[in-house]
């Protein structure tokens, strides 16, 4: 079977345009089929779901799924950046649900460690830490 090529579309191009003005930021593809719309872009939600896709298996965006029952996030990478197997971790705030990025030497010790001492390989892409975020703890404390 051939191999599909590659078309660079003003409608792919559009979306990338889009995407490299918010790179580190997590975007899900509602948030992004929600900036065409108000931009009066008339790309179809079917057409950004498959260019999503489209641009992870270029190395151009990561993709994170975070749990069952919350949309998959992508981000800005380009092709030159962690997607080479660098360790970031993520951190997902429990009372808001947001979602921050951790690209940290410090982490790099846990990963280290893990496949050291117990054999086991972490793939921080995919790894969570769950908690409360710092402005949901500071909006706790105004409240007491």
């Amino acid at each position: 079977m051939a191999s599909r090529t590659k078309y660079r579309t003003k409608q792919r191009d559009i979306l990338v345009e889009f995407l490299k003005t918010s790179p580190g930021v997590h975007l899900t593809a509602n948030d992004i089929c929600e900036h065409m719309k108000s931009c009066g872009e008339s790309i179809g939600q079917s057409t950004i779901y498959r260019r999503l896709e489209e641009l992870v298996d270029e190395g151009i965006l990561s993709k994170y799924s975070i749990d069952a029952n919350t949309p998959a996030c992508f981000e800005y990478i380009g092709k030159d950046s962690h997607s080479d197997g660098g360790t970031c971790f993520h951190c997902k705030c429990e009372k808001c649900g947001s979602l921050i990025h951790m690209h940290c030497d410090e982490m790099e010790g846990i990963s280290e460690h893990l496949m050291g001492h117990h054999g086991f390989r972490l793939n921080s892409m995919r790894t969570v830490f769950y908690g409360i975020c710092k402005d949901c703890m500071q909006e706790d404390e105004s409240r007491v």
